[in-house]
């Protein structure tokens, strides 16, 4: 795996990630395909947004239909008819989630299955090799996110076990051309703890930097400026992976501090749930007050959904409960975060980005106002 690293504009970065399966260009924005599908919509569509590489899940596809089923079905590529860059996540965060269930040793966790009860091992090396057998492009260093509120001293714990586990992920890592593997800086809201982590991973020398444990609960201000004391620490030839994030301000304004890359289920979960994002913000379509509004939702946007359905066609959907309304408003999100990044990136590759910035909080700021 190669990240050219193409252009700058203060700390805000323009990359190129060249992987196995093609080409990412950042910053990224991730659609989640958690159990080998991104709910709501056709790879092909995902793909029509302008996505260029999916974030699958250890975890889930471990458990359902197991990594050992894919693999020998020819990987998760061809499993979901997706033919280009995949990202898998380790399976530490849905442990982490799975506290009544689970026990954390230095080895690994044992859990039990939410599916069937059944209790598994999960440890870095079989992380690492499940990863493998999934064929995913980039695969993550196996680690304990740590829960928000902790104690310094929890997190300082928590963290450096991560680092061990690091170690061992990178070891059980096999290389290939193509292929690359990512450290996760853990540490809570700590500097101190940061720095340390970004450290020790920065030693094993992955092909890339996550930084984890954020977007959980600590509001903004507080993931902003625990990134602004971390992030100008990770190489500036690797890609920048910041996990779990987010909503479209979150994103710019991590663009802003060197970010490269970005996931979350909120473009999908919205989507289920009657919210859309827009270049006036966020709308919520459930309101009685899209009635009768035959207007688009977005009137720049290209999706199906705004081309060719108004806004009452789409509340009426949501309020008879039809499976259309959330793949239509599935299919708007992801395009919607999609043309954030390629605008994001088409002003870092002219020089503006600030201009780029004015004009996005303007409009986030604006609401969804009538149109003139």
């Amino acid at each position: 795996m190669r990240f050219e690293l193409l252009n700058k504009d203060g700390s805000a970065r323009r990359g190129r990630i060249h992987t196995a399966h093609g080409i990412v260009d950042t910053p990224a924005f991730m659609p989640v395909g958690t159990a080998a599908t991104v709910k709501g919509m056709f790879p092909e569509d995902v793909a029509a947004t302008g996505a260029q590489i999916l974030l699958g899940n250890t975890y889930h596809l471990m458990l359902r239909p197991s990594a050992e089923t894919i693999e020998r079905l020819g990987g998760l590529h061809k499993f979901m008819n997706w033919d280009k860059p995949i990202l898998t996540d380790s399976g530490g965060y849905q442990v982490m989630s799975l506290s009544q269930l689970r026990k954390m040793s230095e080895e690994g966790v044992v859990f039990q299955s939410h599916i069937d009860g059944k209790r598994h091992h999960l440890t870095p090396e079989y992380s690492t090799d499940i990863q493998r057998m999934l064929d995913a492009d980039i695969t993550m260093a196996f680690d304990e996110c740590t829960p928000y509120p902790a104690e310094k001293k929890v997190a300082a714990k928590s963290m450096r076990m991560s680092m061990r586990w690091a170690k061992r992920s990178r070891e059980a890592f096999v290389a290939r051309s193509g292929y690359g593997q990512f450290g996760i800086v853990q540490g809570g809201v700590f500097a101190d703890l940061r720095e340390e982590s970004t450290k020790a991973l920065r030693e094993i020398d992955f092909d890339g930097y996550a930084i984890g444990g954020l977007a959980v609960g600590e509001g903004q201000e507080l993931m902003f400026s625990t990134m602004d004391s971390s992030v100008h620490l990770l190489p500036e030839n690797k890609p920048r992976y910041l996990m779990g994030v987010g909503k479209p301000d979150d994103i710019v304004g991590a663009v802003m501090r060197g970010v490269d890359m970005f996931d979350c289920v909120l473009p999908s979960r919205s989507g289920r749930n009657g919210q859309a994002f827009t270049r006036r913000g966020t709308v919520n379509m459930r309101n009685a007050r899209h009635k009768e509004d035959s207007r688009p939702l977005d009137e720049k946007c290209s999706c199906p959904l705004c081309r060719n359905y108004s806004r009452a066609y789409l509340h009426h959907l949501i309020r008879c409960k039809e499976i259309l309304a959330c793949m239509l408003l599935t299919r708007h999100n992801i395009q919607y975060f999609q043309d954030l990044m390629a605008g994001i990136r088409a002003s870092l590759e002219n020089g503006s980005f600030q201009a780029f910035m004015v004009d996005f909080y303007a409009g986030q700021n604006a609401g969804d106002i009538e149109l003139i």
